[in-house]
């Protein structure tokens, strides 16, 4: 008889020491394919964050978007991004992770110290378990959130630092090495996505100030004959298309035009230097009509040399003060020169506010080409408003010449005929008074038409001339007289100094007003000469002459304003009859 089959599960026996091996094996092998896909999941992470940031060149959107894609890959609470300014300070601080009552209640956004400050000054990651045992920790500002573990990375663009990436408080307790890889990767995309944002942000500008050069090119070009260069007044409205365009395309918050002051200088005899005549903006209107010295400004310093001038704040060691309101905490500003072909005709100056971007150097160059042809636009609307008004005042002097010369003439051939007409009918014929009517008629129509004349020769172009208040003396005064009187010209009168210009005006009107008043003349001449030493005036009447008594106020005051020149006023017969006035003063 056989003995019973052995147990099996005693004869399959391991020893405890290999089994544990293999657990340890597996372990490890299970561990490490998570680790393995975690990574990948990071790296897929990375490269949806890569792609998002990619996806849109504006840049204020593409760096909101870093700091997003930042948080969620690295896996932390708060993350922010820090541009640096050309001073060493943060120009701009985007952040996410707190809410907009944490952040009113924090006030203002950091400058740029302690931590970050110190990655400013060397732009190499720094990674800490906790900010505050590092020595380089400034410590928070009240009601900021607390905040341990700390990750910066510095964003590079074109081999120059643009900001850093900064991300505290790490989901997982601490950052570790690899999210350090991890944001040193997201930041090299991300400086790329922000070169690429740059480009197209300067490749968009730099479109809408050419559009906009366009733009005030057909505005001064096809605009109505003389509308932009008839006035100063005219020529603000070209000036302030110019500002306001500036200022929106700029991304300023106050523009200034200011040019050659004219006009009274300022108390003490000093230079009257330049004058704001267009300001738009935050307190523009504290800046209208303001004075700017040439020495000691910006503005002055632009005028002065025609180059163009950018600094990072108004009163920056590099250069003078700059137009300011007292409205507006100016920070960054540039300052470019309306330039033209004769040279420079005034300057624009943009402003930001203090903690504001300052000014780049392509902002610089296009606002300063769009100045340049924006002047050179206004010069030739003034030259083709000057041409026009040229071209009428000649109009007008044909007119004028073709009046006098044959239709007054062939009105006084006519009259003279039908005077000789009245003298052969007699005086019984019943139709002589209706002849004798008609040539009074005639005489009216030839007053008429020198007032006419006189019109056209003191057009609203010509009145602001010394030729123009002349003529138009001549013209208020000849309703007051038998016929206008005639008016003769010589010489250089609009290059007269002021003081003399207004006695003359003065004069000539208190002579005529004499001569309306006490002469009862019909034919009064005035004659006015300038040469290079004199000036002289001298009205003629066929009136009864100036009697021996009587008031002599008038022609005392004609003599005192000569004398005040160191000039001289004669009174003499006129033959046969009337007066003839001689009044000459030294230029």
């Amino acid at each position: 008889m056989s003995s019973p089959a052995p147990d099996a599960a005693a004869q399959l026996t391991f020893p405890d020491q290999p089994r544990l091996e293999l657990d340890e094996l597996l372990g490890q092998l299970v561990g490490r394919a998570q680790e393995v896909m975690g990574a990948q999941g990071r790296l897929r992470g990375l490269l949806q964050a890569t792609q998002l940031i990619g996806a849109d060149l504006g840049l204020p959107v593409v760096l909101r978007r870093v700091v997003q894609a930042a948080r969620e890959l690295i896996g932390a609470r708060y993350a922010a991004l820090g541009v640096i300014a050309a001073d060493g300070h943060l120009a701009e601080f985007i952040h996410t992770g707190m809410d907009a009552g944490q952040v009113e209640r924090i006030g203002h956004l950091p400058q740029g110290k302690g931590l970050l400050g110190a990655l400013i000054d060397d732009a190499t990651p720094i990674r800490l378990f906790a900010m505050s045992g590092d020595d380089r920790s400034v410590g928070f500002p009240p009601d900021h959130p607390p905040m341990g573990s700390f990750l910066g990375v510095p964003i590079r663009v074109r081999g120059k630092v643009f900001g850093n990436l900064y991300l505290t408080e790490s989901t997982r307790g601490e950052f570790s090495a690899e999210d350090e890889e991890l944001a040193k990767a997201l930041a090299a995309a991300a400086g790329s996505a922000i070169d690429h944002a740059r480009l197209y942000e300067v490749a968009r500008t730099r479109q809408q100030w050419l559009e906009a050069s366009a733009a005030i090119t057909r505005r001064m070009l096809t605009g109505p004959p003389g509308g932009a260069g008839d006035t100063d007044a005219g020529r603000l409205g070209p000036l302030r298309f110019v500002a306001e365009r500036s200022r929106a395309l700029a991304d300023a918050d106050l523009v200034t035009v200011v040019l050659p002051a004219d006009g009274p200088a300022p108390a003490g005899g000093a230079d009257p230097g330049l004058r704001v005549v267009v300001a738009v903006g935050t307190g523009a209107d504290d800046l209208l009509d303001g004075r700017v010295a040439v020495e000691g400004t910006l503005s002055g310093q632009v005028f002065t040399t025609a180059e163009p001038v950018r600094v990072a704040h108004s009163r920056d060691p590099q250069g003078p003060e700059s137009v300011v309101s007292a409205a507006l905490d100016v920070g960054a500003v540039m300052v470019v020169p309306l330039t033209g072909a004769g040279g420079v005709n005034g300057v624009l100056t943009a402003a930001r506010t203090a903690g504001r971007p300052e000014f780049t150097a392509d902002d610089l160059a296009m606002a300063a080409g769009f100045a340049n042809q924006a002047s050179v636009a206004i010069e030739l609307a003034d030259a083709r408003a000057q041409q026009a008004r040229v071209a009428m005042a000649d109009e007008r002097e044909r007119i004028a010449a073709d009046l006098h010369d044959h239709v007054i003439q062939r009105l006084f051939a006519t009259g003279l005929s039908l005077q000789s007409a009245v003298g052969a009918l007699g005086t019984a014929n019943s139709a002589g008074p209706r002849i004798t009517g008609a040539v009074r008629d005639l005489d009216d129509t030839i007053r008429q038409i020198r007032t006419t004349i006189f019109g056209l020769h003191t057009s609203p172009m010509t009145r602001d001339t010394v030729r123009g208040r002349l003529m138009q003396v001549v013209t208020d005064t000849t309703a007051c007289l038998p016929t206008p009187p005639a008016l003769r010209f010589s010489g250089l009168l609009d290059a007269l100094p002021d003081p003399i210009t207004e006695d003359l005006v003065a004069v000539l009107r208190e002579s005529l007003t004499n001569v309306a008043r006490h002469a009862h003349a019909s034919i009064t001449t005035v004659d006015i000469d300038a040469d290079t030493t004199t000036v002289t005036l001298q009205v003629t009447d066929d009136g009864i002459g100036v009697p021996e008594t009587g008031r002599r106020s008038g022609l005392d005051n004609l003599r005192h304003r000569a004398e005040h020149h160191g000039g001289t006023l004669t009174l003499t017969a006129a033959r046969p009859t009337g007066t003839h006035l001689r009044w000459t003063v030294p230029i």
